[in-house]
């Protein structure tokens, strides 16, 4: 099974030469969006790190509230 049809397999060859092309393509740009892609990673790690303390908090709040007494 291929995942593309119109390719086939790739190989080491094939993935040289589009990386090639590729470097040529976005070489003079390519530093600037690595950069901006790390700093997305970075964003997207301190969004996930900030839900996650919301997370904790409400459930440590929701474990530290008394159950009120039952008559």
């Amino acid at each position: 099974m291929t995942p593309l049809a119109f390719i086939g397999s790739l190989g080491m060859p094939e993935m040289l030469i589009i990386s090639f092309v590729a470097l040529l393509i976005f070489g003079n740009r390519l530093p600037s969006v690595m950069r901006s892609l790390g700093k997305s990673v970075v964003e997207f790690k301190k969004g996930v790190s900030g839900i996650e303390e919301d997370i904790d908090q409400a459930v440590t709040a929701a474990d530290k509230k008394p159950n009120p007494p039952t008559p």
